[in-house]
């Protein structure tokens, strides 16, 4: 089964501490249980586009569609056994401690 998580920031993380961001440990684990991952960052928000058809009409607007502080900031995409492993993976991404990581199984249209 395959898992998306979404890094997300969020206000009531704890403060960012670049030595303690130890993302190189955390991949390195899970290249170690044998998963296989594709994830990366996502550049600032002030460079997205939301984009919309309503009634045949293209809307272009500039940033997230949502008015939040908080933001997805990257995603992982990672083979793991159950919804239990993906959540024990995620729990040590350094971004569940700074931010937060919405953890959802990929659901394939085919």
């Amino acid at each position: 089964m395959r898992y998306l998580f979404l890094i997300q920031t969020a206000l009531d993380g704890e403060p960012y501490r670049e030595s303690e961001d130890n993302i190189d440990e955390w991949i390195a684990e899970v290249d170690a249980r044998g998963r296989e991952a594709d994830g990366d960052r996502l550049r600032p928000i002030e460079e997205a586009k939301t984009v919309r058809v309503r009634h045949g009409r293209l809307d272009v607007v500039d940033g997230p569609f949502t008015e939040a502080k908080e933001w997805v900031a990257g995603y992982d995409v990672i083979d793991c056994d159950s919804m239990e492993d993906a959540i024990d993976l995620a729990s040590r991404h350094p971004m569940a401690r700074f931010g937060r990581i919405e953890v959802r199984e990929l659901w394939p249209l085919r």
